[in-house]
């Protein structure tokens, strides 16, 4: 269900590459599937699944960095599916994102203050001068000081370095951060800071967060809502907490069950899937997961899985368990 004050809506959301597989040969690959999810103020959104499963490629699309091939992209009310210029730039202060390695996604030849000011001088059309003193404010609410802004990225840790990447997306108060596995590449003190002061900015200023991870402790840890993905398509969604509690999906329980756990006595019985998950050009026409379900019949090879809401606002993409 959403409704018209959602800052971010994606309906039927499909992406497909044209790949060259021969000389004279070339193959669909769908790589998000009509994909439909809704993000609402100040909640957070992760989407997880095994690499391959198009949760970056979700991300590109939402950010506006490639264009969809089909379906529909609304943020805060808007459709920005076609914007194209001028528009699309205006609404880029709007969405911004935190990427994995804070190194890589810092100008080694920028000083930290003209990266935080980026933002605000190609959306807000300030000068650096302007910017110097929300630049000090906005390094100070992310744990740094406003010394930092003379300091180039080699000069800073990688906690810190995160910070600024942080205080980056933060400074033009956008309504939608794309959270791309913001604390992977830190050690686990350090990713709990960072986990804590996304948490208070987003209380704060009532962000939406989209959160990209693999890492389910820390997904379970900070997400509102859940979407796991598989092979282009969201095979499950809805509350995090219930999601998390009662899986639904083969693929689901699959992913969670083999989540390490930081208790030597917690013992469950994996859900063990057959084989390799398989190229995107190899899918089966019925459901994604044919083929490694341990549950599967012949009808799902043939007959696509359409996500069946079974409780409120969780919705699951399989037959045998709605």
């Amino acid at each position: 269900m959403t409704g018209p004050s959602d800052t971010l809506v994606l309906r039927d959301l499909t992406k497909i590459f044209r790949i060259k597989t021969g000389s004279f040969r070339h193959a669909d690959l769908r790589a998000v599937d009509d994909v439909s999810v809704s993000i609402t103020p100040g909640r957070t959104l992760a989407v997880v699944g095994e690499s391959g499963s198009g949760k970056t490629t979700l991300a590109r699309l939402i950010l506006r960095l490639i264009d969809p091939t089909g379906g529909s992209i609304r943020l805060e009310g808007t459709d920005i599916t076609r914007m194209k210029g001028a528009a699309l730039e205006d609404m880029r202060g709007r969405m911004q994102i935190v990427f994995q390695d804070p190194y890589d996604s810092l100008s080694p030849w920028q000083t930290v203050g003209r990266t935080v000011a980026e933002p605000l001088i190609l959306h807000e059309n300030m000068s650096m001068q302007d910017a110097t003193e929300p630049v000090a404010r906005m390094l100070e609410r992310v744990g740094l000081s406003p010394e930092h802004a003379r300091r180039y990225p080699h000069e800073l840790s990688g906690g810190q370095a995160q910070r600024v990447g942080i205080a980056r997306a933060m400074i033009t108060n956008p309504a939608l951060v794309v959270l791309d596995e913001p604390t992977s590449s830190l050690d686990m003190s350090v990713q709990s800071q960072i986990l804590l002061l996304l948490q208070s900015l987003q209380e704060e200023r009532n962000i939406s967060y989209l959160f990209i991870s693999h890492d389910l402790t820390v997904v379970r840890y900070i997400a509102h809502d859940l979407a796991v993905m598989y092979l282009g398509k969201v095979v499950e969604s809805g509350p995090a907490a219930e999601v998390f509690a009662s899986p639904r999906h083969p693929y689901t329980e699959a992913l969670l069950k083999a989540a390490p756990r930081p208790d030597p006595h917690y013992k469950t019985d994996h859900v063990h899937l057959l084989g390799e998950q398989p190229s995107a050009l190899d899918r089966a026409p019925g459901c994604p997961l044919y083929g490694r379900c341990p549950i599967a019949e012949d009808v799902c090879a043939d007959t696509p899985q359409e996500l069946v809401e079974i409780e409120a606002g969780h919705r699951v993409a399989c037959w045998k368990r709605t």
